[in-house]
């Protein structure tokens, strides 16, 4: 029953930061991406465009934590989900500006 109330606590300390985040950007949607044994990332996705992540210890408490939170869960980060993703310099120049002929790493 330990791991029950700790998984609570976790799933529910995990909500107000995904509250947090949805407060702060006008809005949000998640999409959960399994990890493997390091748990599962709850991706978040705002209203303006930010974006960020969170990690979860199993999938059970990112649903729960999506849930308390309140935010619609997509299956795939993909289509028009994916779309109202807005990056900026810095991700341009650390992970795709590489391949495209953006800005070097160097």
């Amino acid at each position: 029953m330990a791991d029950t109330k700790q998984a609570e606590r976790k799933a529910a300390k995990l909500a107000k930061q995904i509250t947090a985040f949805a407060k702060q950007h006008g809005g949000a949607e998640g999409q959960l991406a399994h990890l493997g044994q390091m748990g599962t990332r709850i991706v978040l996705v705002g209203e303006d465009g930010g974006w960020g992540d969170l990690v979860a210890p199993t999938h059970a408490v990112a649903q729960s934590a999506a849930e308390k939170a309140g935010i619609t869960l997509h299956e795939s980060f993909d289509g028009d989900f994916a779309a109202k993703v807005r990056t900026g310099p810095y991700e341009w120049s650390r992970m795709a500006g590489i391949q495209i002929g953006g800005p070097s790493n160097g």
